[in-house]
């Protein structure tokens, strides 16, 4: 599959640490590559999930000390990926060509980030966008999802910068019928991104509170799948960290990390459902739109005054040469 160097070369989500068992393997999907997840120790391995000597998946087998070992013929495999047994015979040394590919692998913000470029052009995970919150011990911070679509990553990614469909989407929640009205705000497009300051809406429920006002956001927009915005409300301030795992060009999953200074008397599972809630309210909407993959010609569809996020989104993406997932 033709993936572009942008998106190959990024740092992308794959799992929740928490949802990885010690000694299991996780199968997971990224870019359309089968991968597979496995611990040694603290150390997360993410590999082809496919045996150099016949092909089998390596999620089917077991791990066993600090090796995994394939299901087909019981090789080991070493954490660098090196076969160190091969049952059928004791001697010679396994060949040094019988290895499994592996990809550069690191925890951050309680996720597993893969970097599916070749280890000479893979970029350092000081790449990995900032989540401004995580290190400030004043916001209560809970991770939602994955959320999965039927649709391009870049769609997913479009919608969650899109605040004009909160009225009709997220009636009662995030926008009321009788405010529709987007203001003006400001965009602005540099090495470190796209930002979008000073977008003020009104919203009956902006965080699960159930305290209605205007509130003022501020997106910024850190990688072509990785954006986070702040939010004013009551006084404080709403953090909310997005990152989506694009599986296949028409398929992807959804992280969401939420921060708040605020509402400490409120439970985190009340929180949760909340925004889990008003993901799953776009999902139906974002896997509707047609075609699934973004078109980056802006001629293809038309766009509205309000669409001034979309419009630089699909500038900047066409700009850095992102083809996976658009038309």
């Amino acid at each position: 599959m033709n993936i572009d160097p942008i998106l190959k070369n990024d740092w992308h989500p794959v799992a929740a640490v928490r949802d990885l068992p010690e000694e299991t393997i996780t199968p997971v999907r990224l870019l359309g590559e089968e991968l597979l997840l496995w611990q040694s120790g603290d150390r997360i391995m993410a590999w082809q999930d496919i045996c150099p000597h016949r092909g089998a998946r390596l999620s089917a087998g077991k791990v066993c000390g600090d090796t995994l070992v394939c299901p087909y013929h019981g090789l080991a495999y070493n954490p660098e990926g090196q076969c160190v047994l091969i049952p059928a015979y004791s001697t010679p040394k396994p060949p040094p060509n019988m290895r499994v590919k592996a990809y550069s692998c690191v925890e951050r913000y309680g996720l597993v980030w893969v970097n599916l470029g070749e280890s000479e052009a893979t970029p350092s995970s000081d790449k990995i966008p900032p989540f401004l919150e995580w290190e400030d011990a004043n916001f209560r911070k809970f991770l939602c999802g994955p959320f999965r679509y039927e649709s391009s990553a870049l769609r997913a990614m479009e919608n969650f910068i899109d605040v004009s469909h909160f009225p009709f989407v997220h009636d009662g929640f995030l926008g009321d019928v009788n405010h529709t009205e987007v203001s003006d705000y400001e965009v602005k497009t540099d090495a470190e991104g796209i930002s979008l300051n000073n977008l003020k809406v009104w919203q009956p429920d902006p965080d699960g509170t159930g305290v209605g006002g205007e509130v003022t956001y501020n997106y910024h927009i850190w990688r072509p799948l990785t954006a986070s915005f702040a939010k004013a409300a009551q006084g404080g301030k709403l953090g909310l960290f997005f990152t989506i795992t694009p599986l296949e060009e028409e398929m992807c999953l959804g992280w969401m990390w939420i921060a708040m200074n605020y509402g400490q008397d409120i439970p985190e599972e009340e929180l949760r459902q909340f925004q889990e809630t008003v993901v799953q309210q776009d999902i139906p909407i974002v896997e509707s739109q047609r075609p699934k993959r973004l078109p980056l010609d802006l001629t293809a569809e038309v766009h509205l005054a309000c669409d001034q996020s979309a419009i630089a989104y699909r500038k900047w993406l066409k700009r850095l040469g992102v083809t996976y997932g658009t038309l």
